[in-house]
């Protein structure tokens, strides 16, 4: 996960603004039970004698180095047209006081409410406080919204979720998501492991740092927790949408994992406004692939709108703008989407109507089918090719030509379409079938198909069918008997045009996006009226398309920074023959940089394995391996990190071990071994 800066042909840096801007750095937040927050606030030089709002983003990720790039190009920008910007480290994190223990907990949300407090006694504000955010700070600002602070008048949420169950990197229709439940544990196992400054803290670092590498994993805690239980309830603001009083604008891309929400929020949120563009995990201004847009000047809009009150015309607008992307063949990565923009009154809208189309035979029919059973068996390398699970625009995110995987699921494929079709929203599949197990997953795939047989993935979903009553309470499946279902897809905003092919993929396996069931699987899926794939077409236009313009992205001046070591990335899916083992490599060295003014070096790299044998779901191992250095000369600090995941038929087997070096000597290193019964995974 690398904090950079894209270079973009549309890109403009501005270095002259309305205000002159100051910066401070290392502000100290003292909260009630003794601990510090660590903040970096850039501010009109005379908001002392006139105070302006305040723009607050509180995260995990270290301001003082590892985000300290991206920090520096969107902070002074808000400065610069009038407001103090904040980038305050979470307890536990940077330079703040404390050990992080686990994601979005209360302690958080109640440091941010403290933080709030002393917002409001600042002489340079205004007490009118607006949160920002991507991913964690998307999180943490939805649930903070929801506690209601009165200095909270508005949020930007940038590619999060309103539940923490459904749509994060934990579970995916109640399955273990395997692609990313141990590597982003592993992450923030080495993220949060790294040191406080001396040259800021003073010489209680070493005593924290210690307590910071002790912390245990936190995936112990996520397998812990296999259902919607009350661990994952807490945080999610899809609870009660009726806490969320304060307007919310909920941004994301269609290549990022956290799309879904946006349309919740839109539907459910008292006060809420929402755009998707073609983007992966990452700020619209400099996210790939093409269009970025203009985002901070929309920033810039809606402050206004709700935090100087100043009518800039926000009300008005559509509730929800979309990026419609025309169909591509497939590539691992895009640099640019071709498509166009439009807008939506509200969502759900009744521009958009289901069709529904129907299995027969290994085809998609536009009629209703008669009942035939169809077999679908497991495959357990099905879905290497299906690329990383949350795209940040790297090299080799996303999905290869899905002819690799076809193969190995069962396919049902429509005639050429005779007219385009806009497709808009979330894909569901009604389905009727039997399972030969007593825990069982589906997987789906929709994708369409070239003239000349390229086969680009569109949209996917997959559902734990021990879940079929709720994500609460699991049960066995009586193999054999009947069950009807639905399974929800992700959502797309795509015109499939004419000519081109619909492609349904049903598997009981789609590793490593899920961990694979106990034992091998057949699925009898009942074709006939019970079973079809629904798709949502926009059927009309909303008059409001012509709405949407964007002006050209505008950032604020990089820092200086010396690049040590250039970024690195290989994605390599092997099969030895012999053993019948496939193997998922997915190398990142995420490079080095030095940061001149203040002297830290600091750099990553990581390595992830997935390795299943053809026919043996027990097989299944994840290795996550970090590499984390950080430091200047005389406080040089490196972390290695190595976690793995197994099972077998009862149980989970998890092993993280941590090993700490300081100026070149061992410091610190544990391992926690911990086993987690099954909770029909």
């Amino acid at each position: 996960m690398v904090f950079n800066v894209t270079e973009s042909e549309h890109l403009t840096t501005v270095e002259d603004y309305p205000h002159e801007v100051v910066k401070h750095e290392h502000v100290w937040i003292p909260l009630s039970d003794g601990k510090r927050l660590a903040a970096t606030i850039w501010m009109p030089k005379n908001a002392e004698e006139n105070p302006v709002p305040v723009v607050l983003e509180y995260l995990p990720y270290r301001k003082d180095d590892f985000t300290a790039i991206r920090d520096s190009i969107r902070h002074p920008y808000f400065a610069g047209h009038g407001y103090a910007s904040m980038r305050v480290d979470i307890r536990g994190a940077g330079n703040s006081d404390g050990i992080l223990e686990d994601e979005y907990l209360k302690q958080e949300q109640d440091d941010a409410l403290e933080v709030f407090d002393w917002i409001e006694k600042q002489p340079w504000a205004t007490g009118a406080v607006g949160m920002i955010g991507k991913s964690w700070g998307g999180f943490n600002g939805l649930q903070v919204a929801a506690r209601n602070h009165p200095a909270l008048k508005t949020i930007i949420t940038l590619c999060s979720t309103d539940d923490r169950y459904a749509d994060d990197v934990h579970y995916r229709g109640g399955n273990v998501l395997a692609s990313d439940m141990l590597w982003w544990a592993s992450t923030m196992f080495a993220y949060s492991a790294r040191p406080q400054d001396p040259e800021v803290v003073g010489e209680g670092w070493k005593e924290n740092w210690r307590e910071r590498l002790n912390t245990e994993p936190y995936v112990n805690a996520w397998m812990s927790h296999q259902t919607r239980d009350a661990y994952w309830k807490h945080g999610s603001v899809n609870e009660d949408y009726s806490k969320l009083t304060i307007p919310i604008f909920a941004v994301s891309g269609w290549e990022d994992a956290y799309k879904d929400s946006v349309f919740r929020l839109v539907e459910h949120a008292p006060h809420a406004k929402g755009l998707i563009g073609p983007w992966s995990h990452e700020y619209p201004e400099v996210a790939t692939p093409e269009p970025s847009i203009g985002f901070l000047q929309e920033c810039l809009r809606w402050w206004d709108q709700y935090l100087k009150g100043i009518d800039r015309g926000v009300e008005e607008e559509p509730a929800i703008k979309f990026w419609v992307q025309e169909s591509e063949k497939p590539r691992v990565n895009y640099d640019e989407r071709p498509g166009k923009w439009i807008a939506e009154p509200a969502w759900p809208t009744e521009n958009v109507e289901e069709k529904k189309v129907w299995l027969e035979d290994g085809r998609l029919s536009m009629t209703p089918t008669s009942e035939e059973q169809v077999s679908v068996p497991s495959v357990q390398e099905h879905g290497m090719y299906a690329g990383v699970f949350c795209p940040f625009g790297e090299p080799g995110d996303l999905p290869s030509d899905q002819r690799l995987e076809n193969g190995k699921s069962v396919m049902f494929t429509s005639k050429p379409l005779e007219e385009d079709l806009e497709i808009l929203g979330s894909p569901t599949f009604d389905m009727k079938f039997t399972s030969s197990e007593e825990s069982a997953l589906v997987a789906l795939r929709l994708c369409v198909k070239a003239p000349t047989g390229e086969s680009t993935l569109m949209s996917w979903g997959m559902l734990n069918l021990n879940h079929l009553t709720s994500h609460e309470h699991p049960e066995a499946l009586t193999p054999g008997k009947e069950y009807q279902t639905t399974v929800k897809l992700n959502s797309i905003g795509q015109r499939v045009p004419a000519g081109h092919r619909l492609e349904l993929s049903v598997s009981p396996t789609y590793w490593p996006q899920a961990w694979p069931s106990p034992k091998p699987v057949t699925l009898e899926i009942i074709t006939g009226e019970d079973t079809s794939l629904n798709l949502p077409i926009r059927t009309k236009e909303s008059g409001l398309d012509h709405l949407v313009t964007f002006e050209n992205p505008e950032i604020a001046p990089v820092i200086d920074r010396e690049i040590i070591r250039e970024e690195n990335r290989t994605r390599t899916v092997s099969h030895q023959t012999i053993t019948d083992e496939w193997k998922l490599e997915d190398y990142s060295d995420e490079g080095e940089r030095l940061l001149p003014h203040n002297g830290i070096k600091h750099g990553s790299k990581n390595k992830n394995t997935f390795r299943v044998i053809a026919g043996d779901p027990l097989s299944a191992k994840i290795t996550c391996e970090w590499e984390m250095v950080v430091g200047r000369k005389g406080w040089e600090t490196e972390i290695f990190t190595h976690s793995e995941m197994t099972s077998d038929l009862e149980n989970f087997y998890l092993t993280n071990t941590i090993t700490a070096y300081y100026n070149g000597e061992k410091e610190f290193m544990r391992t926690w071994n911990k086993e987690i019964p099954r909770n029909f995974q």
